[in-house]
């Protein structure tokens, strides 16, 4: 299988909230939106849907799902977002296997980790191929 792209599509009764969140939080572009679907683009073939529960879908259950969003100042994107009223989860910290990140999470219980990529410590450099 050769995969053109990839993107996960959270079913929730909280599609517009979802919307707005990322948006407003992430700078989403919203490509399509008929108010029970609705698909977000972050650039760079990066997208999420959200969708209102079907007969046969039921609501998701993101417990332990987390989306990692790299990006190229982690700082700068925690300041903008903690000035935005967003609580982190997970403070802004350096990581030895080779980030510094941070985590909020999202109107359904989804937790998005942010980070920029540093140098890994030496015990972590080995796993990198």
């Amino acid at each position: 299988m050769l995969v053109q792209s990839l993107s996960p599509c959270i079913t929730t009764t909280k599609v517009t909230e979802s919307r707005d969140f990322y948006v407003k939080h992430f700078g989403a572009k919203v490509t399509f939106d008929c108010g029970w679907y609705v698909n977000l683009e972050f650039g760079k073939g990066a997208s999420l849907q959200f969708m209102t529960p079907q007969p046969d879908h039921p609501v998701c259950n993101p417990v332990g799902l987390t989306y990692n969003f790299c990006v190229a100042d982690v700082d700068a994107e925690f300041q903008l977002l903690a000035a935005s009223g967003l609580a982190a989860l997970m403070p802004l910290e350096d990581h030895s296997w080779g980030d510094r990140g941070f985590a909020v999470q999202d109107p359904n219980g989804v937790v998005l980790y942010i980070y920029s990529e540093r140098e890994p410590d030496p015990e972590f450099k080995q796993y990198y191929k």
